[in-house]
């Protein structure tokens, strides 16, 4: 009984985790998991009918008479609903998902002047906009899109091959080393859904997320220039002196954070770190004590990730480090 008692609670836990709308295939936010969703439920109700189908047909077979049971074992029924018939409905979907879903398509009358480089790294998506004036800005493990327009995401990956999922987005699609693959987004709805790398790509696979922000326009092109801007001088005293550790304990060889002389190109650009919703790609809530806890043990709290653990601070100095860090918004 005790058995049967986890048995039924961990199947209630799981089925509870499957409620969540934030990285559901079935809440589509964007036109192209709209065309999605809708041929999910074509091909399941087709489904649903021809189990049926098969039911009755199985139970003629068991229970029937036995003239029912030789007309079902006859050959002109065999090649109808055994050949005939699934050629028919694989034609019809195909068809159907070609021709009106139009799957991958880019709508007709749209502009997708709009491009967003975004590179799979190990582990966790660097992400690069170039704004009206050509500005080149880079973001970490968040994909910010205006409601409404079109948007091309250029896939590329650093390394191994990675596979970007926004299932209320749109499909999945790999990024394969040396190759460009593109990806034509339209958010339908402002909010915060949730992504993933779908493709296995090493030891932080599972910790390889990241969050899809659709705003409305004006308001996407005002955190675009934020986004643009440099860090904004630090005056406290205790972020004053987070940001010296920052600069002068290597910090700023790996991450960078413009405005200051931290140029580090090899892990996420940190100018607005304190600003994004998660760290470590969705791994822990974005607050101090959280970054204070990921430089002094990340690789307990993210195994294998590239930083190294910093066991180099006491406690004041990590509580002001990670206080400056958080200050970056």
């Amino acid at each position: 009984m005790r058995v049967l008692n986890i048995l039924a609670g961990a199947i209630a836990v799981a089925t509870l985790g499957g409620c969540s709308t934030s990285q559901s295939a079935l809440v589509p936010r964007g036109e192209q998991a709209e065309r999605i969703n809708t041929l999910f439920w074509v091909m399941t109700s087709g489904g649903a009918v021809i189990l049926v189908l098969v039911c009755v047909l199985a139970a003629i077979a068991i229970f029937g008479s036995a003239s029912l049971r030789r007309r079902l074992s006859g050959e002109a029924l065999v090649k109808g609903l055994g050949i005939a018939l699934p050629v028919l409905v694989l034609t019809l979907l195909l068809t159907y998902g070609f021709l009106v879903l139009r799957a991958g398509a880019v709508p007709e009358g749209t502009q997708t002047n709009m491009r967003i480089a975004v590179s799979g790294e190990l582990w966790w998506w660097r992400v690069t906009y170039t704004d009206a004036s050509g500005t080149r800005v880079e973001t970490a493990n968040e994909i910010h899109l205006p409601v409404g327009r079109p948007v091309t995401l250029e896939l590329t990956t650093a390394d191994v091959i990675h596979s970007l999922w926004a299932p209320n987005l749109a499909g999945k699609l790999d990024m394969i080393p040396g190759r460009t693959n593109e990806l034509t987004v339209t958010a339908t709805e402002a909010g915060v859904t949730r992504g993933q790398c779908a493709e296995y790509c090493g030891g932080a696979h599972a910790f390889m997320s990241f969050h899809v922000v659709a705003q409305p326009p004006e308001e996407f092109e005002a955190w675009l220039a934020q986004e643009a801007s440099p860090a904004d001088p630090v005056e406290d005293p205790q972020l004053l002196r987070g940001q010296e550790l920052f600069l002068n304990t290597g910090c700023g060889g790996c991450h960078a954070v413009r405005g200051t002389a931290a140029t580090g190109s090899i892990g996420p650009d940190l100018t607005h770190v304190g600003s994004r919703r998660s760290l470590a790609a969705g791994t822990l809530p974005n607050t101090a004590e959280a970054i204070a806890a990921f430089i002094v043990n990340n690789q307990h709290i993210k195994p294998e990730n590239k930083m190294p653990e910093y066991a180099l601070f006491s406690d004041e100095e990590l509580g002001d480090l990670s206080a400056y860090l958080e200050s970056l918004r």
